[in-house]
């Protein structure tokens, strides 16, 4: 071999080694913060959160059970060693958003939502409450970090945390002087005096509770209507949008459906389709979405909701 062709060579491992460097940089990027992206928990997911993380979706929602101790364990099924919500998704979660200076990407804007949401054959009122102080005792520990309400003062952060599921603690929450956690409610809490935006902040539905169109055809133009307005009564109601449980079919549909919702103003779009999910909304962003301000803010003064006071098209509930 000359001395030419081993320069040949050498050149094309460095090469062939500087390629492989741009592509481990371009690996380890983080994805840019999607707001309106959030993640469910299929049944085989082991360790959730990484996943939600790496392509930039803006929440995750995680069924939970009690278990021993109180502890809240992944999943609705038995309690499996280790599975904890505390050990596999608060602490890593609020150590990276503590790691970046309070925020979980440079680009963050609102809160990542986390949805809790009480599943399995626990069904003891006195066990289930139990176990959310637990919960409470855990969000304590990271009170800097998280969303919070001081009477009606909502104080956006980090991380917003919901309880939903077979445990009610909408009245548990009311008498809380300062609550780490908010409850999840309904277009049917829209301008209730006992469940102002201070206590349900985001309204969540499954799509197929209102609606029937399953993205296969055009989408009727009642449902585009009706989906419209119930999204813009929200709003002018101070409140997020949460919608989740998407009809089953192949992708193609439910992006279709992710198209409709990004268009009718909907905050969080949530689905167990990570990937297509992640994907669909770098392409097509839900271009109405406004941040408040950056996080960390200031507290933004709540008081008692109003049947339809007249808002500008930028507000968005922060929390």
């Amino acid at each position: 071999m000359s001395v030419n062709d081993g320069l040949v060579i050498a050149g094309g491992l460095a090469g062939a080694a500087g390629l492989t460097g741009v592509i481990a940089l371009l690996a380890r990027r983080k994805a840019s913060y999607l707001p309106a992206g959030h993640g469910l928990v299929r049944p085989d997911d082991v360790d959730p959160l990484p996943a939600v993380l790496r392509r930039g979706l803006g929440g995750l929602t995680v069924p939970v059970t009690p278990g021993p101790r109180g502890e809240l364990f992944l999943g609705g099924g038995a309690p499996q060693p280790g599975r904890t919500l505390r050990r596999l998704v608060l602490s890593p979660l609020f150590a990276r958003a503590r790691g970046n200076g309070g925020r979980l990407t440079r680009d963050q804007q609102v809160p990542f939502r986390l949805v809790v949401e009480f599943a399995g054959a626990v069904r003891d009122a006195e066990t289930l409450l139990r176990a959310y102080r637990v919960l409470d005792k855990q969000l304590r520990d990271h009170a800097g970090l998280l969303s919070q309400c001081d009477g009606d003062d909502l104080r956006p952060g980090a991380v917003t945390v919901s309880v939903t599921g077979i445990v009610d603690v909408r009245e548990l929450l009311a008498t809380e002087d300062v609550r780490y956690a908010f409850a999840e409610g309904s277009f049917d809490d829209l301008g209730s005096r006992s469940a102002p935006p201070s206590l349900v902040p985001m309204i969540s539905e499954p799509w197929s509770r209102r609606f029937g169109w399953d993205g296969l055809e055009p989408i009727p133009a009642e449902e585009r209507h009706l989906l419209h307005a119930m999204v813009r009564s929200a709003h002018d109601d101070g409140r997020t949008v949460r919608i989740s449980g998407l009809p089953d079919g192949p992708r193609k549909a439910r992006a279709a459906i992710w198209t409709e919702l990004g268009a009718a103003g909907v905050d969080v779009i949530a689905d167990a389709d990570l990937k297509g999910l992640a994907r669909h909304l770098r392409k097509h962003p839900v271009t109405r979405w406004v941040a408040r301000e950056p996080l960390p803010t200031r507290a933004v003064r709540r008081g008692s909701p109003r049947p339809h006071p007249p808002r500008p098209d930028r507000r968005r509930e922060p929390v």
